[in-house]
C-alpha cells in the first residue's frame, strides 16, 4: 500500500478487520481497505508527525501528533469529531481502554495523560523525568503501563493512579501488554523484555540489533512482532521466548498483526505499508519489493559513516532521495537551521539562530539535542568521543555539499 509521502510511524487494524489506518511523518493518516489495499479516505488535520493511531469499537478513529494534539475521527467526515489538547511536547503513543470508554497518551513533556472520550476531561500522570515513549492498558482496564527514557517503566494503579516504578537496564521504547497482563519493553538495545503484571522480571530475548520502535502484539497474545529501525522485525514466541524468524527489509517504524495472526503488517521509512506472512517470514501478496542496498556501503571502512549510522533512518544525503523522518542533510553547512523549505519544522527552531557548521553539529551532539535545540523532534542522543564527533563532521563535509 503505496500512499504517504513519508515514514509510516503509525499501524492500527479495525476491529472489524476489514480496514487499516496508517500515521505517517508527511502529516496524513491513512484509511484502507484490507480487501482491496486501496485508500478509502484521507485524514488531514495535525501540523506535524503523527506518531500514533487507534481503532476505537465503534468504528472511529484516533490520531495523535507531533503537534501536542490527538483528534477523534468519524469515518467518512472530513474534520475531526473532537480534539483532545493538553500536551505540551509531541504525543507519541495512545491506548484504548479496553470499554472503550478512555484513551491514555504518552508524550515528549514528560508526562502521560488519561482521557474521557465522553467530555474530553484529561487527567495527567507525572514522575517520568524525561520523554515519556509508550503507554498500554492492563487487559482488565485496572492499571497503565508507561515507558521512558529515564528507563522507568511505570505501574499506574487506577483509580487513584499510584505508581510502581521499575527500573529498566536500557531506555524503552515502546510497551505492549499480553491478554494475561504479561508486559513486554522494547528497549533501546535491542532487547525484549517481558515483567509480570506487578513489574517483576519475567526473561527477555534478544530481537533485534538496533533500537526497538515499535511492538506489536497477535491477537491470542503467542505472538509478538519486534520492530527494529536497522530494518528488521524479530517475530517472538511468547510462550518459548524464542525468536521464530526475523523479517528483513527496509527501516521499519510500525507494525501490526492482522485479526488472523497469520498475516503482519510493517509501515516503512520509504512511506510504504507491506503485508508479511508470519510462518514463511516472506513478503506477501502484491507487496514484493526489492531489498534497498546498504546506502552507506560506498562509504565501507569510512569511520565517519559508520558514526552516521545511528541517523541514517531519519536522514538523506541527498536531496535526490525520499524524504524520511527528519530534513535531508544535502546542503547542510552554512544553512540556517529550520530553513530547509518543504519540511515542517517546529516554531522553537524556526526561532533559533543556529548556522550549521562543522561546529554547531559536534556541539548538538556533544549536549544533545534537547539541550542544545530545545523543541526539537529530533530523539535525544549523544556522541560522547570527541574523535567520533570529528569523524562526523568531517564525513557530513565530504558527503552533503551540493
Amino acid at each position: 500500500m503505496a500512499g504517504h509521502g513519508g515514514p509510516v510511524r503509525a499501524l492500527a487494524v479495525s476491529p472489524d478487520g476489514d480496514s487499516l489506518l496508517s500515521g505517517s511523518f508527511d502529516t496524513a493518516a491513512i484509511r484502507w481497505s484490507l480487501k482491496n489495499d486501496a485508500a478509502n479516505e484521507v485524514l488531514r488535520y495535525h501540523a506535524d508527525a503523527i506518531n500514533a493511531v487507534a481503532f476505537l469499537k465503534d468504528g472511529r478513529m484516533i490520531t495523535a501528533g507531533a503537534d501536542a494534539r490527538i483528534a477523534v475521527w468519524t469515518a467518512g467526515r472530513q474534520q475531526p469529531d473532537r480534539i483532545l489538547e493538553g500536551h505540551t511536547g509531541p504525543v507519541v503513543a495512545i491506548a484504548v481502554s479496553p470499554d472503550g470508554s478512555k484513551v491514555a497518551s504518552a508524550s515528549w513533556d514528560h508526562t502521560m495523560r488519561l482521557w474521557s472520550l465522553a467530555d474530553g476531561a484529561s487527567r495527567a500522570f507525572e514522575g517520568h523525568t524525561q520523554n515519556v515513549n509508550g503507554v498500554a492498558f492492563a487487559p482488565d482496564g485496572m492499571s497503565l503501563v508507561s515507558v521512558g527514557y529515564d528507563l522507568a517503566l511505570r505501574i499506574w494503579r487506577l483509580p487513584d493512579g499510584q505508581p510502581e516504578t521499575v527500573a529498566l537496564p536500557a531506555p524503552p521504547n515502546a510497551v505492549a501488554i499480553a491478554p494475561d497482563g504479561e508486559i513486554l519493553a522494547g528497549g533501546a538495545d535491542g532487547m525484549l523484555r517481558m515483567l509480570t503484571p506487578d513489574g517483576k522480571p519475567a526473561g527477555e530475548v534478544a530481537a533485534g540489533s538496533a533500537p526497538i520502535v515499535a511492538l506489536a502484539l497477535s491477537d491470542d497474545g503467542a505472538l509478538i512482532a519486534a520492530a527494529a529501525i536497522g530494518g528488521t522485525v524479530g517475530i517472538v514466541e511468547r510462550k518459548s521466548r524464542g525468536v521464530l524468524r526475523t523479517l528483513v527489509g527496509l527501516p521499519v517504524w510500525s507494525v501490526a498483526f492482522l485479526h488472523d495472526a497469520a498475516t503482519l503488517v510493517t509501515g516503512g521509512a520509504d512511506g510504504k505499508i507491506r503485508r508479511w506472512n508470519v510462518q514463511s517470514g516472506e513478503p506477501a501478496g502484491s507487496n514484493l519489493f526489492e531489498t534497498s542496498a546498504d546506502p552507506l556501503a560506498v562509504y565501507a571502512g569510512d569511520h565517519g559513516a559508520e558514526v552516521f549510522r545511528a541517523c541514517v533512518a531519519c536522514h538523506t544525503l541527498s536531496a535526490k532521495e525520499a524524504q524520511r523522518a527528519g530534513p535531508t542533510l544535502s546542503g547542510l553547512f552554512g544553512r540556517k537551521i529550520a530553513s530547509l523549505p518543504d519540511y515542517r519544522f517546529s516554531e522553537a527552531l524556526k526561532k533559533m539562530d543556529i548556522v550549521w557548521t562543522p561546529e554547531t553539529v559536534a556541539k548538538l551532539f556533544e549536549v544533545g539535542p534537547n539541550a542544545y535545540t530545545p523543541g526539537t523532534k529530533m530523539p535525544d542522543q549523544r556522541i560522547g568521543s570527541a574523535d567520533d564527533r570529528r569523524a562526523l563532521t568531517d564525513f557530513l563535509v565530504r558527503t552533503t555539499s551540493q
